[in-house]
């Protein structure tokens, strides 16, 4: 016997920021199929130049992903979901740090997530729930 669940979907997410979210959203599903280095090169590469995103502006972009798109709002959907929060933001000239982890407490699960001043965004855990693997942060300068 299968247990209904419903997903629940942000709503009140702006037009601009549902469009701007469905523009990243190929994008982010096509990364997650590549294996993790070259996630973190190709978001390397895209952090250039970008500010630090604030709390406010990475909620934001993880709203916009989960309201346009299912599998980002599934249980399933973290890498697609984190990929897509952080290219979003990347879009308004900000960028998250974007992790990769694993879970401190039995059972072993992998995660993905963005974070902005050192915390999860909108992931309703603590802050040390996850362990980092895999971080790709904003640059602290300018890329000459």
């Amino acid at each position: 016997m299968t247990t209904p669940s419903a997903l629940e979907r942000p709503t009140g997410v702006p037009v601009v920021w549902r469009l701007a979210a469905r523009l990243v959203l190929l994008p982010a599903i096509g990364l997650s199929f590549l294996p993790p280095r070259r996630i973190r090169s190709v978001l390397g590469l895209a952090r250039r130049g970008a500010a630090p995103a604030t709390t406010a502006r990475a909620a934001r972009a993880r709203s916009a992903m989960c309201a346009v798109s299912l599998r980002c709002a599934g249980p399933k959907g973290c890498l697609p979901r984190s990929l897509g929060a952080a290219l979003l933001c990347r879009l308004t000239g900000a960028w998250p740090t974007w992790c990769t982890g694993v879970r401190v407490v039995p059972p072993f699960t992998a995660h993905a997530w963005i974070e902005a001043d050192g915390r999860p965004v909108d992931e309703g855990v603590p802050d040390d729930y996850f362990t980092r693997l895999i971080t790709v942060a904003p640059m602290s300068r300018p890329a000459p």
